[in-house]
């Protein structure tokens, strides 16, 4: 029987490596003929979100996966701010300063290999560069795009009105224009396309639109996706322009029982189904003082339970949000004796595992992928507030195309005059708390779909085979 490795390299950020570690998982379970390494890369600046996953994985997976811990690059990567618009650059100079240590690891994987053969190297969608060492060795490469497929069709497009009509994508940033996108059903407003597209000041935009040239040298792209929900976006690829794309998806870390013993679950298992809204903003979304007046005005005017994930601003020796130490310092006085009762605010929040509750009847998010797929695996509509990188066209897509989400913000404009008030939020709260609404419905039967992509004959199910038969096809 044969035996195949593959290497995996994630860009170490908690985002990517979920879904990346879950696809691993999946592979393994899968076909007994994998094993899998995964390159882990150090980072200029902490990540003490990312070391404390590592730290709960490593013990918990297959002996066919296994992790290597990358040294810390001589030269210097940090020549940029990861937490500025300009974070293609940053990331760009990353991976660079790291391909030759990702080359020794290989080569000292290949030579040390007694009975599987390397059967193709798995890159970050932001790893492109690691192409290069699949090239040398003379073994396929895949990109991993741990966001949507829609995005996915919006950069090929983009590079396309690039390379092939001279169109300078940047000027779109300034502008009203609306895109007709393949892969898209209504066409794209200029202002929810990613910063990094139209960053040219930060050198975000040649970054960005580099990375679908790369793309298209690999022999398959991996989307953490399913055709059910972007079947007009995956569809698009089928002209024979870009390497076949295999949806997968969702891939989720759905193990999180460990969990209930947290004050939040137990406070949570006392309020009845459906009655609480859950706010939260990722790892990096912090708000200024002004923007959280307005939103704890609002959640209290709008009557309903809630969880609200309040965080400040990063520190300086790490990227993620920090919690704050006294919640009265940014909050309207008296508040958190007025909703004690009816609402909780916490810090770091296990999003899956509030999320999955049935107390849980709407959810305030930032658009991030992973929380949308979570959100639809678990049947809770989606009120949308995107705040960075690509969440704007995710906003956009779950509202406009697809219509199983609220618009509070379909962009992330930084404009710090144009809060959204407590009105706003109170009424869009309401709205989304809503069980007669077209939202929920549309939603619960996303959810049935999404969980029947991945059963057997399902459409995730029927791309993994066909991806699996592919990668064993290259020994």
């Amino acid at each position: 029987m044969k035996k195949v490795e593959l290497v995996f390299i994630p860009l170490p950020l908690i985002g990517h490596l979920v879904p990346t570690v879950e696809l691993a998982k999946l592979l393994v379970d899968r076909d007994d003929r994998f094993s899998i390494t995964l390159l882990i890369m150090k980072l200029p600046i902490g990540n003490s979100m990312v070391t404390n996953f590592l730290h709960s994985v490593f013990a918990s997976v297959s002996g066919s996966i296994r992790f290597v811990n990358l040294p810390e690059p001589g030269s210097d990567s940090s020549n940029s701010d990861p937490s500025s618009s300009s974070r293609g650059p940053f990331v760009h100079n990353l991976i660079e300063n790291q391909k030759p240590l990702v080359r020794d690891a290989v080569h000292q994987l290949v030579q040390s290999g007694e009975s599987a053969r390397l059967g193709g190297i798995v890159v970050d969608l932001t790893c492109t560069s690691m192409i290069d060492v699949a090239n040398e060795l003379g073994v396929p490469s895949y990109v991993f795009f741990t966001c949507s497929a829609a995005l996915l069709a919006l950069i090929f497009h983009l590079q396309t009105l690039k390379d092939h009509q001279g169109v300078d994508v940047t000027e779109f940033g300034d502008s009203d224009i609306e895109l007709v996108v393949p892969g898209f059903v209504n066409s794209v407003p200029a202002r929810v396309l990613p910063a990094a597209a139209v960053d040219k000041e930060g050198g975000g935009s040649t970054v960005f639109l580099d990375r679908p040239r790369r793309f298209r040298e690999t022999k398959g792209i991996l989307v953490n996706t399913f055709i059910e929900l972007e079947s007009h976006a995956i569809n698009s690829f089928g002209n024979g322009t870009t390497p076949p794309v295999y949806p997968v998806g969702p891939l989720l870390n759905l193990k999180h029982d460990q969990n209930r013993e947290l004050d939040v679950i137990r406070w949570l298992d006392d309020q009845p189904p459906s009655s609480v809204v859950f706010l939260c903003f990722g790892s990096l979304g912090a708000f200024n003082k002004g923007q959280i007046m307005e939103i704890a005005n609002g959640l209290e005017n709008s009557g309903f339970r809630f969880v609200w994930t309040l965080r400040g601003p990063p520190p300086i020796d790490d990227i993620a949000s920090s919690d704050y130490t006294d919640f009265d310092e940014v909050l309207p006085k008296g508040f958190l004796n007025r909703t004690f009762r009816v609402g909780k605010i916490i810090g770091w929040a296990p999003q899956a595992d509030i999320l999955s509750h049935r107390a849980i009847g709407g959810f305030i998010s930032h658009c991030r992928w992973n929380s949308i797929l979570e959100s639809i695996w678990y049947g809770v509509p989606i009120a949308t507030w995107p705040m960075d990188a690509e969440q704007q066209l995710n906003a956009f897509q779950m509202v406009r195309e697809l219509g199983i989400a609220i618009e509070i913000k379909l962009d992330n404009q930084k404009n710090v005059s144009d809060l959204v008030n407590a009105q706003e939020v109170e009424s869009k709260i309401k709205s989304l708390m809503d069980n007669s609404s077209d939202i929920k419905r549309k939603g619960k039967e996303m959810r049935e779909k999404c969980v029947q992509a991945l059963m057997k004959g399902g459409s995730s199910n029927n791309y993994l085979q066909c991806l699996i038969e592919d990668m064993i096809s290259n020994i």
